[in-house]
Order: C-alpha cells, then sequence, then structure tokens
C-alpha cells in the first residue's frame, strides 16, 4: 500500500510538472514563497487521505458525477518541519464536452495550509486543463465534487477560469530590455531634432548671423510654383539643368530661361531671410554694374516647410575666381585684369551716391568673386551684406561674421567699431588677400609649372582652421601670406605688393579705400595693351 502510495504521489507529481512547464509562459499556480505563513497552532491534522489514479490522462469522456470505485485510502507521511499534510484531488475538464474527470487523489505535503489559502484550487489553463484542489481532514477528498459542475451545468461554457499572472519568459525580458532602452533614446533623438530645427529657424531669424554647414538639394525644384515677384513670365520658362556649386546658403545650378544659361541660387526654407537680403541689395539703385553679378529676378517654390526660395542671376561659365585658379595660372595681362575688375567692383559696392547707400559685402573672398568669359570680375553672395543709410545706425548687424580665413583682425579679435568706415575696412583686408591669391597664380611672378594653388595662410594655418588658430595667427602673431622676393623684381607685381600691404595693416585706420586700390591698380600697374584697360578713370587716392 505504501509504495502504491508513493506511485500516485510521484503520478500526480509528475503531471503537475509536465503541465505546469508547458503552461508557464500563460498561467502558472502562485509560488509558496508569496503566500501567508502556516499557524503554527489550531491546524487540522490529516493522516489519511483517499488515494486513486486514472493513468489516461487524455481520456476526458468519464462522467463527471462518478465517483471512483473501490476507495482506498493511504496513509500520509509524517510531518515535516513547517510542512503541512493535505489531501487533494486533480481533475481533468473537457471543455468540448463540458465534462470533469477525477484522474489523481492522495497525499499531499506543503507549507501552507489549505484553510490558510485565498482558494483551495488552483487552476492551470492549457490544451490539457487541470484543476487542483486540496483539503484538510482525514478522508477529507472522498467525496469531492468538482467546484465547478453547478455552473458548467447550466451553460454550454466551462466555469471561467482565472489565471494566476504569468510569469516573464526569455523573450518578455529581452523585449522589455529593448523597449526601455530604445524608448529614452527615442525620445532623446525627437528632442534634439526639435531644438536643431527651432535653432535653424531662429538662426534664419538673424540678419547677420553666419550661416553653419551646406545644404544639399536631393532633386532638382520645378520652376514657374508659387511665384511672387515682378519677373513671373520670365521664370516661367526657367529649366534646371546642372548643379555647379554649393555654399553655405544653398546650391547654385545651370539653367534655362529660353535658349540663354541662368544661374539659379537655390535657399532652403531655413536660409529665407539670406534670400530676401540678397534680392534687396540687388533692387538698390544703380546696382546694375559690370563687376556686380547681374540680377534677374527671384522666385519661390512650394510652402510651409518644403519651400524652397531661389534666386536668378547672370550665368558665368568660368564660376568662382577660387575654383579657376586651382586649374589654371593667369599671365600679367590677365592677372591685372582680374585684379582690376576686382577692385573696380569693391569699389563702386562702397561707393554712395546717385540714390545708392554704401555697402559692405563683410564676406568678401576668392569664392564670392565670379569670373566672365573675358576673365573679367564681378562680386556675387550678398547675404551678409550691410547697407548704410545716413542717419541710420547699423541696427542689430553681428560683427564676428564671414569666413574666419578672410577676417580681419579686428572681427576675429571682437573688437570692431559699428560704423560704416570700420565695416568698409574690413572688406579692404579680405580684398588684399584676394589680390595675394591672384598673385600667387601669375606666372611672372616666378610661380613654378606644377605649383598648387593654395589659400592665404593656407601654409601657417591649414585648409579648415578654427577662430582660435586664426585668432593665434592673425592677431597675436600677426602673420600675413608671403610676398616671394620674385614679385618685387616685376613693376606690376610690385605695385600689388605694396597694395596688399596696405590693406591687410593690423591697424584698420591705415587701410586703403576702394577707390584708392583701384586708382593704383589699374593706373599704375596697367599693361602696355591698352585695349587691356577700359577700366573708370581712378579716383583721388
Amino acid at each position: 500500500m505504501a509504495s502504491k502510495s508513493k506511485i500516485v504521489m510521484h503520478l500526480s507529481l509528475l503531471v503537475l510538472g509536465i503541465h505546469g512547464t508547458t503552461m508557464r509562459s500563460l498561467a502558472a499556480p502562485p509560488s509558496d514563497e508569496n503566500l501567508p505563513p502556516r499557524p503554527k497552532e489550531g491546524g487540522i491534522e490529516t493522516k489519511y487521505c483517499e488515494v486513486y489514479s486514472d493513468s489516461k490522462l487524455n481520456n476526458s469522456s468519464a462522467n463527471a458525477t462518478s465517483t471512483p470505485s473501490p476507495v482506498q485510502r493511504e496513509e500520509c507521511q509524517p510531518i515535516e518541519t513547517d510542512k503541512s499534510n493535505h489531501c487533494f484531488t486533480l481533475w481533468l475538464f473537457d471543455e468540448a464536452n463540458n465534462t470533469a474527470t477525477v484522474k489523481v487523489k492522495g497525499c499531499f505535503l506543503d507549507t501552507v495550509s489549505c484553510t490558510d489559502r485565498a482558494s483551495s484550487c488552483r487552476l492551470h489553463s492549457s490544451k490539457l486543463p487541470l484543476l487542483h484542489c486540496c483539503c484538510e481532514g482525514d478522508m477529507c477528498n472522498a467525496n469531492a465534487t468538482f467546484p465547478g459542475l453547478a455552473i458548467a451545468s447550466q451553460t454550454e461554457y466551462p466555469p471561467e477560469k482565472v489565471p494566476a499572472t504569468p510569469l516573464p519568459t526569455p523573450e518578455d525580458d529581452t523585449t522589455a530590455v529593448i523597449a526601455y532602452t530604445l524608448t529614452p533614446l527615442f525620445l532623446l533623438f525627437a528632442v534634439l531634432v526639435g531644438c536643431y530645427l527651432l535653432y535653424r529657424k531662429r538662426k534664419g531669424s538673424s540678419f547677420a548671423e553666419l550661416g553653419s554647414g551646406e545644404a544639399s538639394l536631393s532633386r532638382p525644384p520645378s520652376a514657374g510654383g508659387g511665384m511672387e515677384n515682378e519677373s513671373a513670365g520670365l521664370l516661367a520658362q526657367i529649366t534646371l539643368c546642372e548643379v555647379r556649386a554649393r555654399g553655405r546658403y544653398g546650391a547654385v545650378w545651370r539653367a534655362k530661361l529660353g535658349q540663354k544659361d541662368v544661374a539659379v541660387k537655390v535657399f532652403p526654407l531655413q536660409d529665407k531671410q539670406s534670400w530676401l537680403a540678397e534680392q534687396e541689395i540687388y533692387r538698390l539703385p544703380r546696382m546694375d554694374h559690370p563687376n556686380i553679378l547681374h540680377y534677374i529676378g527671384v522666385d519661390k517654390k512650394g510652402d510651409n516647410l518644403q519651400a524652397e526660395y531661389w534666386l536668378i542671376t547672370a550665368y558665368h561659365e568660368k564660376g568662382s575666381l577660387c575654383d579657376y585658379l586651382k586649374g589654371h595660372t593667369l599671365s600679367w595681362a590677365q592677372a591685372w585684369r582680374v585684379a582690376a575688375s576686382v577692385a573696380r567692383g569693391l569699389a563702386h559696392l562702397h561707393e554712395e551716391g546717385g540714390g545708392k547707400p554704401a555697402i559692405a559685402h563683410r564676406d568678401f573672398k576668392s569664392k564670392n568673386v565670379l569670373l566672365k568669359a573675358d576673365l573679367t570680375a564681378c562680386v556675387a553672395d550678398f547675404g551678409l551684406a550691410l547697407v548704410f543709410v545716413a542717419g541710420v545706425g547699423c541696427g542689430d548687424a553681428h560683427g564676428q561674421v564671414g569666413t574666419r580665413r578672410y577676417m580681419a583682425p579686428e572681427v576675429l579679435d571682437g573688437a570692431i567699431n559699428f560704423t560704416k568706415d570700420a565695416f568698409l575696412r574690413i572688406d579692404m583686408y579680405a580684398c588684399a588677400l584676394v589680390l595675394w591669391e591672384i598673385a600667387s597664380r601669375c606666372e611672372e611672378g616666378g610661380l613654378e609649372p606644377l605649383a598648387p594653388y593654395r589659400l592665404p595662410l593656407e601654409e601657417e594655418v591649414g585648409a579648415h582652421p578654427g577662430l582660435e588658430e586664426m585668432q593665434e595667427a592673425v592677431v597675436q602673431r600677426k602673420l600675413r601670406p608671403q610676398l616671394p622676393a620674385a614679385w618685387r623684381e616685376h613693376a606690376g607685381l610690385a605695385v600689388l605688393c605694396d597694395t596688399m600691404e596696405e590693406c591687410w595693416d593690423h591697424d584698420a585706420e591705415a587701410r586703403l579705400s576702394a577707390s584708392c586700390v583701384l586708382e593704383r591698380v589699374a593706373g599704375h600697374c596697367a599693361p602696355p595693351d591698352a585695349a587691356l584697360a577700359p577700366l573708370l578713370p581712378p579716383a583721388a587716392c
């Protein structure tokens, strides 16, 4: 009898263990450690229980009301420390037939008495639904009835089963880790993107603030959309052909206006203010000048975040002075023509009269000087330009703008006087560096045939200097581009050398004006070929 009781107990525990494993992810019984402690005194002592075993666990057709026969009694094991003997009944419920069958009965040893539990039955819901019920007292499971039978008899559905809290599986743990890790990262990314967009929007509202990064276009915008200017009839005929350059404020396209090549500068939404600033400069009186880039019109494409702003100007195949010098050298006649037209364009920009105010470029460099087919130059890119109207101050203009390499010492040092003359002298410092670039590619200045093109101070500060590097080199060490001795031996280049030295003087008030530079270049160092000098008469210096 004892051997048989042990077999029954092992079978019942095996059934519970097998199905408890398969159902752990769906419904697991509450662990003993979460149950209340067993009372020390007053418990019901259980010595004998009915024992029964039905080996056909998958046979659910037995009648729920049938009583297992014959009745056999089992003597329970002695009580261990902090343990309690119970009698148990294991039911198998058939949901299809709405029947319950007794499968196992016997003794059960546990740490908590049945009377101390919230419910004396534990439900296991899976493909093989099992209900494990316990009771206390000798042979208390002899006449056990299925607790859900009354409910089951009144409905075609089995009684409602409330599973215990599912235990976490390794898959659940992995999902939770991923969720807890990615959610904060996603929120942080969204906040950073929002801050960046807000920064770009606020940056665009400042007229003088320096743009950061290059804009890029993944597709060519189509002409004719959203035109809001007087040239709408012409702009509808524009066809974009190819990107020729990318800069801080957008991309420059070669386009067709009828049969004529034009340049279309496309500003992204965040640089709308620069687009507005440029067209305002071009629309000033007397801005239609041979050495100022010719303005045709403006256009707007799209709305809201998809908006693009167009500036249409004359197209020059040779591109910028900087790009041309990278691949070409110049004869003295060509170098003089470029230098003289650069000086003439800057002098006209600084000049006031005839309704035109004085204008400071504030980002003058070889990249913003374009070359025409005959190698005469024209000044372009007025996104940072500052207009000086008599009796009106500089407003909220920011002093430290432009390209670091071309910044004057007072700009790098943050010591600008916000006056018209101070801003014009800043342009003259940059003009001296542009003249040095022109002279450095002149064949008659002792240039080696294979010598590479170099930017001003590139040997001293590298190709991409930071603000602190430029401050140390230009302000503290007072470095300037080198003037080779061979340049002094050439009459024209010698004049350019003297002009450069006076224009990049550390003392801003000692620098030459644009009109004085024009006089020196156009008059004192002109080549003998008279056809190369159709420039304005030099002004008094």
